[in-house]
């Protein structure tokens, strides 16, 4: 097995085994046991499970920077990147975000992660500083950002968010616990095509209210 192989076996498995146990619970020996190979073996790649842990935010982090640039989305605040938030189209918002449901729902890494964080939230003041960051404040600030070009005011941009991104936060619990996989893809389907409706609205009407 080739060394680059080991180290991403070794996260995968670790971050299985935190999904389901927690953070605490799991040990060094155990993840060495999911990996098939011995307890000392694993400090050939990562000095502690700390360093597994760390090195695991790292990866969820290249993989957000890489779907950001894969679907040409902004990366910085609507004042840094201001242009770039205008210019966005409903469309794109549609496709990024369905990208992304399936990312956090659909890629095992990815959802492995997202369950521990909601697992160790309420545990621990890092996990739930990260669960923020990925899963509830990020997301609702970076739609925020986009739709701050579209609206007439940061609260209205704010409010906005929360109603585009509550019910998609609802629906990774749904996810989770369906059996009807394709029910719970096609109700986040629904609700961007309604709500990319709702804002094509809602922009010709401060459009209008601009003009006045």
């Amino acid at each position: 097995m080739k060394k680059e192989d080991t180290k991403q076996r070794i996260l995968a498995e670790a971050l299985k085994l935190f999904s389901v146990n927690g953070y605490d619970a799991v040990t060094v020996e155990q993840v060495a046991a999911a990996v098939s190979i011995k307890a000392p073996s694993i400090y050939k790649h990562y000095r502690s499970k700390r360093d597994i842990f760390d090195s695991i935010v790292a990866c969820m982090s290249e993989m957000d920077m890489e779907r950001a640039k894969e679907y040409e989305m902004p990366e910085g605040t609507s004042e840094e990147m201001a242009e770039a938030y205008q210019d966005i189209p409903m469309e794109k918002i549609r496709v990024y975000t369905k990208a992304m449901f399936l990312h956090w729902t659909e890629e095992p890494f990815s959802s492995d992660f997202r369950k521990l964080l909601t697992l160790e939230q309420y545990r621990d003041t890092e996990m739930a500083r990260l669960c923020q960051q990925y899963l509830s404040t990020g997301p609702v600030e970076y739609m925020a950002d986009i739709f701050r070009s579209m609206s007439d005011s940061d609260e209205t941009a704010w409010q906005l968010a929360l109603e585009f991104y509550g019910p998609i936060y609802l629906l990774y619990s749904v996810y989770d616990s369906t059996q009807d996989k394709t029910g719970a893809l096609a109700a986040i389907d629904r609700h961007i095509d309604r709500f990319s409706v709702y804002m094509e609205r809602f922009r010709g009407g401060v459009a209008k209210a601009g003009k006045s």
